[in-house]
């Protein structure tokens, strides 16, 4: 594991996990933070002349991460590389999660060539979800391979699988398919655990759910399928995608600046 003050070039890839979708910046021209900025603002309060960038676009599925985002990422030289890529092709119906694998596995395979530190990720236990509780076998399945792919390769694993304190809605977005600033606030926790990061940052609390009748509850469902659901079922109709055309998030290396806000938090020595 190399010493905090080698990650000075840090470049993340991905989709709309890694884009930050959910959590989204004070300033809407801003677009979103995400983990992933999360994580690169304690790295650069810990090295003067640390650099960023996010090549993530929300919607890409594992193949287009390798086409679109892998030599672009390879030409920056990163010394930290974190990528999450195929959880929107398993999600999709009839696809095969070792299909999924092989190409995440010649992703692996190229980026290990930069010498860099590697973090993969797993997929979250979704058995406690309404709306993707279905397919936690098919996750479970990925989460392998992955494992697998970064044994093979020396990548670390992020492992959402058993980060237990997403598995509650309120750590996710009214889409329930992207993650609340306080699930990508505990995700960036997990992944500076990860690579034995020394850090500050602090456990945000949910706050405590209203009630709702059964009447309330079903209404909040329908306006969700409504809003979300359907809306994502015609793009998969019409094969097109939510980040066609988006350029990626940050393309190129440059300095953050860590973002000043209020937030509800418990103590805790997130290290």
């Amino acid at each position: 594991m190399p010493e905090l003050s080698t990650f000075t070039r840090y470049v993340a890839l991905g989709d709309s996990f890694t884009e930050g979708l959910g959590d989204p910046y004070p300033d809407p021209a801003d677009g979103f933070r995400g983990w992933a900025d999360r994580v690169a603002e304690v790295l650069a309060a810990q090295a003067s002349d640390f650099a960023y960038a996010n090549l993530a676009v929300r919607g890409k599925l594992v193949r287009q991460i390798l086409a679109d985002q892998v030599e672009p990422a390879i030409a920056l030289q990163p010394d930290l590389i974190t990528i999450s890529a195929g959880g929107n092709d398993v999600i999709r119906p009839g696809t095969d999660p070792d299909e999924i694998a092989a190409i995440f596995d010649q992703t692996i395979a190229r980026l290990a060539t930069t010498g860099a530190t590697i973090v993969v990720f797993t997929g979250v236990d979704v058995g406690w979800s309404g709306t993707f509780k279905a397919i936690r076998g098919k996750v479970a399945v990925y989460n392998e391979d992955v494992r697998g792919i970064a044994e093979k390769y020396g990548a670390l694993v992020a492992d959402q699988w058993s980060l237990t304190e997403i598995q509650d809605q309120r750590m996710w977005s009214i889409d329930r398919l992207h993650m609340s600033p306080l699930g990508h606030q505990a995700v960036a926790r997990l992944v500076l655990r990860t690579l034995h990061v020394p850090n500050d940052l602090p456990v945000l609390e949910p706050a405590p759910v209203p009630p709702r009748s059964w009447r309330e509850a079903r209404a909040q469902d329908l306006q969700w399928a409504k809003e979300y659901a359907w809306p994502w079922v015609v793009r998969r109709i019409k094969h097109v995608s939510s980040g066609d055309g988006l350029p990626p998030k940050r393309p190129a290396l440059a300095p953050l600046a860590p973002l000043a806000e209020p937030e509800r938090a418990t103590a805790d020595d997130a290290g």
